[in-house]
């Protein structure tokens, strides 16, 4: 029998007023998969949820890290810039070390010449004899008491390392040597030597300028082989001409 509007909203009104009514009636006209989306939304939901709040978690996990990096970067950055400082530190100081060295070697150097200087200078010249304090002064003032020399002049050659006198080996001839003595021979002991030697030569007596040490750096050398300057080093002198002179 065919179904009237009156009768379809009685069905409604009695639906309305009848709960388990309209369960029964969803459960005979929705299909299982429609009955249980609710409870798969939900279930959804709160995954979606619990998931959230765990990339929350870790989003703020990874905050504090970084942040814990950055301090660490931070902090590294002023170790490194101290370790920089202590090294630059250290570098002067070996620098320092290494110069105080060097003039220790140098001057120990120097001492054996007054003692031992004829050994050394034999290999220049015959006769080789370290002037004296005394006799250097008397060459020296004479020379400033008849206006050959200046004060100046009298105090760069007082400042020469050794003066010696021998005579030259090719014809007996009387020569003066200017020595300048370093642990390391660089082009500053050169120039010193041949402008002490020059300012001597003025006194009117020969003068052959000297550089010794125990080793001359390249620079030195060449700088001595056309400055007509001698090379002292262990076992071995070399004149300007680049001949080689045995020890013996």
């Amino acid at each position: 029998m065919p179904f009237s509007v009156e009768e379809f909203h009685d069905l409604v009104r009695l639906l309305e007023e009848r709960p388990e009514w309209r369960r029964e009636l969803r459960r005979l006209v929705l299909t299982d998969e429609l009955l249980a989306l609710p409870e798969q939304v939900a279930s959804l939901r709160a995954a979606t949820d619990q998931r959230f709040q765990e990339l929350a978690r870790q989003v703020a996990e990874l905050a504090e890290a970084q942040r814990h990096t950055e301090e660490h970067i931070a902090e590294l950055a002023d170790a490194q810039k101290r370790i920089e400082g202590q090294f630059t530190e250290l570098a002067e100081s070996v620098r320092v070390i290494a110069n105080d060295m060097g003039e220790l070697k140098g001057e120990s150097l120097e001492n054996r010449y007054p003692t031992k200087g004829f050994a050394y200078l034999s290999r220049i010249v015959r006769r080789a004899h370290v002037l004296s304090a005394d006799e250097l002064t008397t060459l020296v003032e004479d020379a400033v008491d008849s206006g050959t020399l200046s004060d100046d002049q009298a105090k760069d050659i007082y400042a020469a390392d050794v003066v010696a006198r021998g005579r030259r080996r090719e014809d007996g001839a009387e020569v003066y040597l200017v020595v300048e003595v370093s642990w390391g021979v660089g082009p500053d002991d050169v120039m010193r030597a041949c402008r002490r030697a020059e300012i001597l030569t003025r006194t009117g007596v020969t003068v052959i300028p000297v550089v010794a040490g125990r080793w001359v750096i390249p620079e030195a050398g060449w700088l001595a082989r056309r400055s007509q300057t001698w090379q002292l080093t262990d076992g071995s002198a070399i004149p300007p001409e680049l001949t080689s002179v045995s020890s013996s």
